[in-house]
C-alpha cells in the first residue's frame, strides 16, 4: 500500500495542482500492469488513479502524462486526463484521473471509428516522431523527429530492437535475416505514403477499456506520429479485437489494400520487444515474422 510519506506528499501535489484540499480516506491495490505499482485512492470528493515505481521513472511518467495529453487533443478517443506527477524519496508517482473502467466492453465498434478519427489528426509539419522520447513498456523508445518514415522506422524502432536483442544474448541466423530485411524495407513502399498520424503506440486489447457509460477509453500509451498501420498491426495481436472493430474503423478512414502486407513488418516491433522485455519465448514469433516479410518482398519480385 501507499506509505503515509509517499500519500501526503501525493495529496500535497494534488491540492497544489488542483487547489482543493485533499486528503486521502482509502485505497486499494489495482492489478492488472506488469511494471507499476497502481492503487485508486480516495478523496473527501473524488478518486484518483495512482501509478507508482522507482524515482528513477519520474520522466517515464511525465512522458506517459505527456501522452495522454496529447491523446486527447483530437477529442475522438477519452483517455484518463493526468492529475499531476512528482517524487518522493525512492518513489515516483503519476495521478490521472479515475474512470472507474469495468463496464461491459461493448463499445468496440465505436472504438474503431474513434481511433480512425484519432488518425485523421495529423502531425502539421509532416515529421514522423514526437518532440520527446517515451517508452513501449519499460523499454526506451526513441521519437526523434524525421521527415522520411521508412528511415524512421528502421532506425528508431526495428534496428534499435535488433541490437538490443543481440546484447542480450539473441543470435544466430535469424539477425542475418532481420539485416536483409533491413536492407529491403522500402520495398513496402513503392506505392504506398503513409501520413505522421498520431498513435497510441501500443494499443492491444489490454489497454483499452470502458467507462460507467459506455465509452470507449484507451490508456497506457507510448505516443508519436507515425503510419496509422502501426496501430492497427499492434490490435491484431495478444488477443486482437472482434471484426466489428476493423469494419468501423474501415467506414471511417478506409485501410489501404496494401495493410495486409505491412502486418507482420509492423508487429514485429511488438514482438522483438516482447522478446526484450519478457524472454526467449518470443524468438519464434520475432522470427516467423521476419520470414513472412521476406517472403512477402521475394513475393513482389
Amino acid at each position: 500500500m501507499i506509505n503515509t510519506g509517499l500519500g501526503q506528499a501525493i495529496t500535497a501535489q494534488i491540492t497544489q495542482t488542483t487547489g482543493q484540499p485533499c486528503e486521502i480516506r482509502q485505497q486499494r491495490s489495482v492489478g492488472g500492469g506488469s511494471i507499476n505499482a497502481t492503487y485508486v485512492v480516495q478523496t473527501q470528493d473524488r478518486s484518483y488513479f495512482v501509478k507508482i515505481n522507482r524515482a528513477a521513472d519520474l520522466e517515464m511518467f511525465q512522458a506517459e502524462a505527456e501522452g495522454l495529453q496529447e491523446l486527447a487533443k483530437p477529442g475522438a478517443v477519452r483517455v484518463p486526463l493526468p492529475i499531476c506527477w512528482g517524487s518522493f524519496e525512492d518513489r515516483a508517482y503519476l495521478v490521472l484521473e479515475d474512470l472507474q473502467l469495468g463496464g461491459h466492453r461493448s463499445g468496440v465498434a465505436e472504438l474503431g471509428r474513434q481511433l480512425a478519427r484519432m488518425h485523421q489528426f495529423i502531425q502539421k509539419n509532416q515529421r514522423f516522431g514526437w518532440h520527446r522520447n517515451n517508452t513501449i513498456g519499460s523499454t526506451p523508445q526513441i521519437n526523434t523527429w524525421s521527415e522520411d518514415w521508412v528511415s524512421f522506422y528502421r532506425d528508431h524502432r526495428l534496428n534499435y530492437q535488433i541490437r538490443l536483442a543481440r546484447r542480450q544474448g539473441y543470435t544466430g541466423a535469424w539477425t542475418e535475416d532481420a539485416e536483409q530485411l533491413m536492407d529491403r524495407l522500402e520495398g513496402f513502399f513503392v506505392d504506398y505514403q503513409p501520413a505522421p498520424s498520431l498513435l497510441h503506440g501500443d494499443l492491444w486489447a489490454g489497454n483499452y477499456g470502458v467507462d460507467a457509460e459506455g465509452n470507449p477509453v484507451i490508456f497506457d500509451p507510448a505516443v508519436y506520429y507515425g503510419d496509422r498501420e502501426t496501430d492497427l498491426a499492434m490490435t491484431e495481436l495478444f488477443g486482437g479485437f472482434p471484426g466489428e472493430f476493423y469494419t468501423a474503423y474501415d467506414q471511417e478512414f478506409p485501410i489501404d489494400p496494401g495493410y495486409r502486407q505491412r502486418k507482420p513488418l509492423y508487429q514485429l516491433y511488438h514482438l522483438l520487444n516482447h522478446l526484450n522485455l519478457f524472454g526467449g519465448g518470443y524468438l519464434g514469433s520475432s522470427r516467423a515474422a521476419i520470414q513472412q516479410c521476406l517472403q512477402s518482398l521475394r513475393s513482389d519480385c
